[in-house]
């Protein structure tokens, strides 16, 4: 399912024009109001129990929606519609979070920030948890709790990394990329007059490539103590080399659709493509046996990486029905196997976030599939929900304004950093 976030590819829908994160590098939160629009279907039984409204962004596999209004229409407690926001679901989500009843989410998806919490936006969710906490990865714990608090019930994860053609890249005497240096180098062999070497993205992945440099490199975005976890020289070599990379035609600029769309590798518009776990049927089904994944290189001698994005229910703890919609969560996303398995391996590939489920999802057991679980376990890191929407914004204008704009690198880090820790400031002290 089209999912990004949260966060380097950040997982939108297919056919959204515009929606940062399910995210690319999906790090957004829900603090800033703006105009919003949902598509909706009361899919309630129609007899007894409250109104709860549910909030899904529009992803791009088919069936999906369906899917949703059916797990819905199954519950018997209430009387659960279905709204299917299409676009900017960020901004849809803030605003809706901020109507009077009546046109808010009671129960929702998104990516857990602190900002959230400071708000009372979100109701605490231990209490779900129990008899299944151990049944959950320590990530997927860790990316929806604050100050020792479980807000949020993952629902799928989805890694993201690059697919490519082995025989495209046979063809031209390259091996798949180990370094950042080797994956630019392989991007210039593999381009041609009709297909280019790499896609990462049309607003040509300035922005998406800051959170990879700084992981590979052995990095994070905060330390535990909340301190900035990342240092200038890494980050500042990362994004000259990113500019480096935009400067040098071997990227896929302006495709018909974003990369979290499998579209332009299927239609062998460029050799190589990030993308998520999500797309691999499709990519399979066009190519065969043709299809191989690989973590994102690693920079200046670092690992590997793979940012593991996907999904987590949520509910809106302004609610005039917070048990009944608590209620509900627990029964779609805790007890309800079936419907999970079927939402995380029917619609696209998403591994499911119940380790007793994993064990059990075929789908993924062999092939490129196996190999993407693989690396996403060795390679993967999640996002912090400590790391907030402001933060996010500011180290993107910053690549932004580095590889885009060509402005002075010291000046445009000394400024992120400034926002960073202004942040940092106002919520720790």
């Amino acid at each position: 399912m089209v999912a990004p976030g949260n966060r380097p590819l950040s997982k939108k829908a297919f056919a959204a024009p515009v929606m940062r994160r399910r995210r690319l590098l999906a790090l957004g939160g829900l603090a800033a109001a703006g105009p919003f629009a949902a598509c909706g279907s009361n899919t309630g039984r129609g007899e007894g129990g409250v109104g709860l409204s549910q909030w899904y962004h529009q992803y791009g596999e088919a069936g999906t929606q369906q899917a949703a209004e059916r797990y819905a229409a199954a519950y018997e407690d209430a009387h659960v519609t279905v709204n299917w926001v299409p676009g900017d679901y960020d901004t849809a989500l803030s605003s809706g979070l901020l109507a009077g009843e009546g046109q808010a989410p009671d129960v929702f998806e998104g990516h857990l920030n602190r900002a959230m919490v400071a708000s009372g936006q979100v109701a605490p969710l231990d209490d779900l948890y129990e008899g299944v906490i151990d049944d959950f990865t320590a990530d997927d714990l860790a990316r929806n709790t604050i100050d020792g608090k479980r807000y949020g019930i993952r629902m799928i994860d989805d890694p993201q990394f690059l697919y490519y053609r082995p025989s495209l890249l046979e063809a031209q005497g390259v091996r798949p990329p180990d370094t950042f240096e080797d994956l630019m180098a392989a991007a210039a062999e593999l381009t041609g007059n009709d297909v280019k070497g790499l896609f990462l993205g049309n607003d040509d992945s300035a922005t998406k490539l800051f959170q990879p440099i700084v992981f590979s490199a052995g990095q994070t975005l905060l330390t535990e103590d909340h301190l900035i976890g990342f240092d200038k020289d890494t980050v500042l070599a990362g994004a000259l080399r990113v500019r480096e990379l935009h400067e040098s035609n071997s990227l896929l600029i302006g495709a018909p659709t974003e990369a979290w769309d499998p579209s332009s590798i299927i239609q062998e518009l460029c050799a190589i493509q990030w993308c998520g776990l999500w797309a691999m049927p499709q990519i399979v089904a066009a190519h065969g046996e043709d299809v191989a994944v690989i973590p994102f290189p690693g920079f200046g001698g670092g690992a590997p990486t793979v940012f593991n994005g996907g999904w987590s229910a949520f509910v809106n703890a302004n609610s005039p029905h917070v048990e009944e919609a608590k209620a509900f969560t627990k029964w779609l996303w805790i007890d309800h196997e079936e419907f999970i398995q079927d939402w995380c391996l029917s619609y696209g590939f998403h591994i499911p976030p119940r380790l007793s489920m994993r064990e059990n999802a075929e789908a993924l057991a062999d092939g490129p599939a196996a190999e993407a679980v693989r690396i996403s376990e060795e390679f993967g890191w999640a996002e912090n929900p400590d790391w907030t929407p402001a933060m996010e914004t500011a180290v993107d204008d910053m690549m932004t304004n580095i590889v885009l704009e060509g402005r002075d690198p010291d000046t445009e880090y000394d400024n992120a950093v400034s926002a960073i820790q202004t942040e940092l400031d106002g919520i720790f002290g």
